[in-house]
């Protein structure tokens, strides 16, 4: 017997409803007429198609007030849409010469919870090259004690992150690099320290993240980040 994957690639598989999937890649919730302008719909098409995806476990509704924002389900979910990606042509906006709203997509942007793009990418690479994580696996990161160290010191939140649902850490393929960024649930934690510290911004188009100044300097300091890699056309 094998598992039903008609069930959730039919729904991934629809047009509206894949805009709608991709656009809350970002890991933010959204209402459904943010949803609809991202998917070109009305909003009474969107909620139908909201329905659909909410019954199929692929999103989930939270209501506050009179609004119900939308958000994945988890991040398995992010993890197919991202695996999806990589099958898919690449968009030819993302081919030379770059748009400058491609460009910063592909420099920097969030994979659901955590960093991705070049950013993402030298990100690892750094992580690897001084030492903090090692292969656990094919599809598995573990963290060193220096990775712990060095965590710690910038106040990443580690308590908890062994015993998750989810994988500490583990390698995710980036679909426009084609190399492996961080996943798992200390990427997660990371992402979310480096928005506290100001060292990145969310960016206009959804997904994108912007490195500030002062996350340049600190990622250099801190993890010995190389940006040059980054920033190669």
């Amino acid at each position: 017997m094998h598992a039903n994957i008609a069930t959730p690639a039919s729904l991934i598989g629809d047009p509206v409803r894949a805009a709608m999937l991709q656009a809350l890649m970002d890991g933010r919730a959204l209402p459904a007429t943010a949803l609809a302008c991202a998917a070109g719909v009305t909003p009474q098409g969107a909620s139908n198609h909201l329905a659909k995806l909410t019954a199929g476990g692929l999103v989930t509704v939270k209501s506050q007030g009179r609004h119900r924002y939308y958000s994945l389900a988890d991040a398995k979910v992010a993890q197919v849409l991202e695996a999806l990606s990589q099958l898919a042509p690449t968009p030819k906006a993302l081919e030379p010469p770059l748009s400058a709203q491609a460009r910063r997509l592909r420099d920097a942007r969030t994979c659901y919870d955590h960093l991705a793009g070049r950013l993402g990418v030298a990100l690892a690479d750094a992580f690897e090259r001084e030492g903090l994580v090692v292969s656990d696996g094919p599809e598995r990161y573990r963290l060193t004690c220096e990775g712990e160290r060095r965590l710690t010191a910038l106040g990443v939140d580690l308590s908890g992150v062994t015993t998750a649902r989810r994988a500490p850490l583990r390698p995710c393929i980036d679909w426009t690099e084609r190399r492996r960024h961080l996943g798992g649930a200390v990427a997660a934690r990371l992402l979310a320290r480096l928005f506290e510290l100001g060292w990145i911004a969310r960016g206009a188009e959804g997904r994108s993240a912007v490195l500030t100044p002062a996350g340049a300097k600190g990622l250099h300091e801190a993890f010995g980040v190389d940006l040059a890699p980054a920033r190669a056309a």
